[in-house]
């Protein structure tokens, strides 16, 4: 509730007394301004920090100056430099021996209706390896094993 102070002078008039009285308000209101600034200032902490927390494997992808872009969700096939002394691909997102990548292909087909598997091999990857590995996936039941690279980058002059 305001307050009115009355400010005492002598020798002044009623009439002007009366316009130098002061409504003063309490302070009795919470300062939301300091709260919203630190929820701003975490609220931009967690998005640049957010991108950093996704897992996956470092691969090093060729660059092809006719690629297409993926339009529909599919499934992938990663190859890591690390293939060549463990046999080791990514299907999706689990690692799979290359041996057992037929069967696993085929249980994965079964509930798909597209037939179709994209690879992602290491730049480093032979292509004898990323033979050996479509024919696990043509054997598993793939019809179509498309391959993802990288958009080469402009050329400074």
């Amino acid at each position: 509730m305001p307050k009115v102070q009355h400010i005492e002078h002598s020798g002044v008039s009623s009439a002007r007394r009366r316009s130098m009285m002061r409504v003063g308000t309490s302070l009795s209101e919470i300062n939301v301004v300091p709260l919203v600034d630190i929820m701003l200032v975490l609220l931009i902490i967690f998005m640049v920090t957010a991108p950093m927390m996704q897992r996956g494997l470092n691969v090093n992808l060729p660059q092809a100056r006719r690629a297409e872009t993926i339009s529909s969700e599919r499934l992938f096939v990663t190859v890591p430099l690390s293939f060549r002394t463990d046999g080791v691909v990514q299907l999706g997102d689990e690692p799979v021996r290359v041996d057992v990548l037929g069967e696993r292909i085929r249980q994965e087909m079964e509930v798909r209706s597209d037939k179709a598997v994209f690879i992602r091999g290491d730049g480093e990857i032979t292509y004898q390896e990323l033979v050996q590995v479509m024919d696990q996936l043509k054997q598993g039941g793939v019809q179509q094993v498309g391959m993802v690279t990288d958009f080469p980058r402009e050329r400074r002059r």
